[in-house]
């Protein structure tokens, strides 16, 4: 199955899960979705924008940085992350990503729920 860019599902999320500013997301359409696949967007957070903090409880969610340097609060533990690194939250714990930046943010998230 191919996927055409044209087929994602695009939107804005003010204030996404409490953060600041806007965040574009270009979503899998759910009927894509596999069956503990809950979630595969590519995010753009803004210079000043970001994530608020959630938690993850019988899921996990995968950030992996493509563009940009963003601050990651991974459960309490303040981070910078760059191009290739991989934020790994689950098991209860709680995650939030900001950009401090001048130049946009770009990571691809994916949700992976368990069995």
């Amino acid at each position: 199955m191919i996927i055409r860019a044209s087929e994602r599902v695009f939107e804005i999320r003010h204030e996404m899960r409490g953060g600041k500013g806007d965040v574009s997301l270009a979503q899998l359409p759910g009927s894509a979705l596999a069956l503990h696949l809950r979630l595969l967007s590519e995010i753009t957070i803004p210079p000043g924008a970001g994530i608020g903090t959630h938690t993850h409880s019988g899921e996990t969610e995968y950030f992996y940085i493509i563009e940009g340097t963003g601050i990651v609060n991974d459960n309490g533990s303040m981070v910078e992350v760059q191009p290739g690194d991989v934020v790994v939250t689950g098991g209860g714990a709680m995650h939030n990503i900001e950009n401090h930046t001048n130049a946009p943010l770009r990571l691809v998230a994916v949700i992976v729920t368990e069995a």
